[in-house]
């Protein structure tokens, strides 16, 4: 396996001849079956041999004394290769060069040994166990929504730990104070809802028994109405920028240029965008199918010439090697399916960096572009609502606010007929 990565043989057999050389021969076949590149291959074989001769220098003897020099490794490995690191990020890549491929090697090597988890914990797992499991069996939530309870009540637990404050001392005067904080950084829709987990949240700890009074009545009950705001579209010019600054020479270009190709031409929304499967390319029709909408509908399209050559030079650099027949996969290994997450960070990180301003900038940003340029093509509201997959036709109408050429047209109309 090591030959597929290594031209030298002299360094294959130096490799093989270490100590934990079938043990690094090993995980390097599980590095292939990610798909692994091959610099990423020899990067992390040649850390596995630095670390075979740190331990053997320790005086291990067998394996399951390796996990203990794990954390001594990353310390000795930063300090002889981090002296150029200028920031907590360039330390925290060097590390990740020594921790990682040791820890997971070990992980195959070492039986009962996995390796530690950086993810933050769940909130309150320790004081309030129950409490996502109820979500999950009583409430019958998907993981997303399960997901919106972590991100909401994670600063909670955060603050009260701080704070030193206990649950079962939690006041009225707690709430509000953390309330009053989260609303300096959080939008209106974000605040609503904070609100609705917390309800959820000292229910169910009234309800256990952990809090004695029920202070579902000390958070505010927020309130956003509908059509209250306004599209976060860019004008069409920005758009036009936007596709033209992506540089289609190379693999990572070749996909996001489909992306938001397929965001901009359709207003499709990211979760749809990342569920596309290469099935619903209907290529001897020349239709594109959107299986799974929000409203629990499905559409099909015109493949546009422009969407269609950007899919297929996608296509011709994508993995072929991966079992999954979702579209849009990873640049890097194990190449999995993307996340609607990342599909949204990933576009606001191109408008930021051709200097588009836009409150929330993301996927939304295209979806609200598309539907104000047919609204401005002068298109009826219910023909665009169905175009984008809209449920209700209150989410379309929206867009008037900023058909600018229409309200114009009302105006001047209104004036002469005036005088």
């Amino acid at each position: 396996m090591l030959e597929r990565h290594f031209r030298s043989l002299k360094a294959i057999d130096r490799i093989k001849a270490q100590w934990l050389g079938p043990q690094i021969e090993r995980y390097a076949q599980f590095l292939d079956e990610l798909h692994t590149s091959n610099s990423t291959v020899r990067q992390h074989v040649r850390a596995l041999g630095h670390f075979n001769d740190f331990v053997i220098g320790r005086g291990a003897t067998c394996l399951d004394d390796l996990p203990d020099h794990v954390d001594a490794f990353v310390e000795h490995w930063q300090a002889g290769h981090g002296r150029w690191c200028k920031s907590a990020q360039d330390r925290a890549a060097v590390v990740a060069q020594s921790r990682v491929p040791v820890e997971r090697m070990l992980s195959l090597a070492v039986p009962g040994y996995t390796r530690p988890s950086n993810r933050p914990a769940m909130p309150f797992s320790t004081s309030v166990p129950g409490f996502f499991p109820f979500l999950l069996k009583e409430k019958g939530l998907r993981q997303t929504s399960i997901h919106n309870y972590t991100f909401t009540l994670r600063p909670f637990d955060s603050y009260l730990a701080q704070a030193g404050i206990s649950l079962d001392k939690l006041t009225p005067a707690c709430i509000t104070e953390f309330i009053n904080d989260r609303a300096k950084t959080l939008h209106k829709s974000g605040m609503l809802n904070t609100a609705g987990a917390l309800r959820v949240f000292l229910r169910y700890l009234h309800r256990e028994g952990i809090i004695a009074n029920d202070l579902v009545r000390s958070v505010p009950r927020g309130r956003v109405y509908r059509q209250a705001s306004i599209p976060r579209a860019i004008g069409w010019a920005d758009v036009e920028r936007l596709l033209a600054s992506i540089d289609r020479r190379s693999d990572l270009g070749k996909r996001d240029y489909a992306i938001l190709t397929l965001l901009t031409s359709y207003g499709l929304r990211a979760r749809e965008i990342v569920a596309l499967c290469l099935d619903d390319l209907d290529w001897a029709h020349g239709q594109i199918g959107i299986p799974m909408r929000k409203g629990g509908h499905s559409t099909r399209y015109p493949l546009s010439a422009a969407v269609g050559e950007a899919i297929i030079a996608y296509l011709h650099v994508r993995r072929t090697d991966i079992d999954d027949r979702r579209i849009f996969l990873t640049v890097r290994s194990p190449y999995t399916p993307m996340n609607h997450w990342t599909v949204s960070s990933m576009v606001a990180g191109h408008l930021r960096s051709i200097g588009i301003q836009v409150a929330r900038a993301g996927s939304h940003t295209l979806r609200h572009s598309c539907v104000q340029h047919l609204v401005e093509a002068d298109l009826p509201f219910k023909v665009i609502g169905d175009y984008v997959g809209h449920r209700h036709p209150e989410s379309t109408l929206v867009y008037g606010k900023v058909a600018v050429h229409k309200l114009r047209e009302m105006v001047i109309g209104h004036g002469e007929d005036v005088l």
